[in-house]
């Protein structure tokens, strides 16, 4: 859910004074304990590109705005529509409307309780994570910012790239700079995604060799559980980029040719790949409690699947549940607004291949989309909106210090 990764007044994004730029001191690690300058630069980014004065933000092309919503919605009810309409014919699964209304209420709103924790999750690991040193970042720009990028990712069809567009909008309007932002975001992922990985790992093997229950099918259980353990070995060797690699490849992209080409194109992203892996290594070294929000994103929201199968009568082992939740979640890379399709039938088909029965899969799967896509989406649009009115006011304070600064003195 990022990633977990990413709301509307009259001045539509405009404003009148640059946000204050972030200047403190840098460490070694790359990790600084107040504007984080060093965040996504390490100490191989030189002053000129840490400290630079900061452009006032613009809002993303890709915002929310009416017609986007009322498009947005008109696609999203379409597809629901044929989801809950359609699909069950197809499958030849008549009853499934039928069963959908004779659902436990008791497990449901339990669902719709998880489905909360979940996303309180998110935004304690995002207020960890993104809220160090940067005092406008506070709880309630914790929670809008994270909503509103939810609302996006919903609602536009950008395979989650809006949600980071409108993520990263706030942060640079809260006075972040665009490296320190990057470096951030790489840190969050690396620590939202680790659960995801580490999860396909365990339980993938932990089904194929027999220590947890459940059917086995080799193809969606040892293979996804070699590329996770592959992914994090190359994602944790990425910290070990030298911190001045990117001003070798600044050398090299001086040269003339392709290699010149190449090394100027990609000068910037190991450095600042290596500087967010270090970032979220020495967040998880503090033992900061709200990295815990990662497992509390991940868990909560598999336990709504969980409790959506307990609601139409049915169960399915813990380490089966885990495994067709995040197989089914790569649908999301799909981009259809909020994965409307792609998960569905993603998480469908891995639960028919787990031996789960197709009807089961069906009633559950759509009782939980239910749930996790329109509990977050209305709140997510209230927020996005409340966002931009938050904006609106740190642009007041900008422009009232700005003026302060530059009046002359007496």
């Amino acid at each position: 859910m990022s990633e977990p990764s990413d709301r509307s007044g009259p001045f539509e994004g405009k404003g009148t004074s640059p946000s204050p730029p972030l200047r403190e001191p840098r460490r070694r690690d790359g990790f600084a304990p107040a504007g984080d300058g060093a965040d996504a630069g390490g100490a191989g980014a030189s002053a000129s590109e840490t400290d630079a004065p900061q452009t006032q933000a613009a809002e993303p092309t890709s915002a929310l705005n009416r017609r986007r919503l009322l498009l947005g919605g008109i696609f999203v009810l379409s597809a629901l529509a044929g989801m809950y309409f359609l699909l069950p014919k197809l499958a030849g699964l008549h009853q499934t409307w039928g069963r959908l209304r004779q659902g436990d209420p008791f497990w449901l709103l339990l669902g719709a309780v998880f489905e909360a924790l979940s996303i309180a999750g998110y935004a304690a690991l995002f207020a960890t994570v993104f809220g160090r040193g940067v005092a406008r970042i506070n709880w309630r720009a914790s929670i809008e910012i994270p909503l509103a990028g939810i609302a996006a990712i919903r609602l536009l069809a950008a395979a989650g790239a809006g949600g980071v567009a409108v993520t990263a909008w706030a942060l640079r309007s809260a006075g972040m700079s665009a490296r320190v932002i990057a470096c951030r975001m790489v840190a969050s992922y690396a620590i939202q995604y680790s659960v995801y990985l580490g999860a396909l790992i365990v339980c993938g093997l932990g089904l194929r060799t027999g220590l947890f229950a459940g059917q086995a099918p080799f193809a969606l259980t040892v293979p996804p559980a070699v590329l996770s353990a592959a992914v994090i070995v190359l994602v944790l060797s990425m910290g070990l980029v030298p911190q001045d690699f990117e001003r070798r490849l600044e050398r090299l992209a001086q040269r003339s040719g392709r290699v010149g080409r190449i090394a100027a194109r990609f000068a910037t992203a190991p450095a600042t790949v290596g500087s967010g892996v270090r970032t979220a290594l020495t967040l998880v070294r503090e033992r900061r409690v709200g990295l815990l929000g990662a497992v509390a994103y991940w868990g909560f929201d598999i336990a709504v699947l969980g409790v959506c199968f307990r609601a139409f009568g049915g169960a399915v082992p813990v380490a089966v549940l885990v495994m067709g939740y995040f197989l089914g979640t790569l649908g999301s890379l799909l981009p259809l607004p909020g994965g409307i399709g792609g998960v569905e039938g993603g998480m469908i088909g891995a639960f028919a291949a787990f031996g789960v029965p197709g009807g089961r899969a069906v009633v559950a799967v759509l009782a939980y989309r239910a749930i996790s896509f329109w509990l977050p989406t209305l709140p997510g649009i209230i927020g996005y909106f409340a966002l931009r009115s938050t904006i609106h006011g740190w642009r007041i304070e900008d422009t009232e210090h700005s003026d302060a600064a530059s009046a002359p003195q007496t």
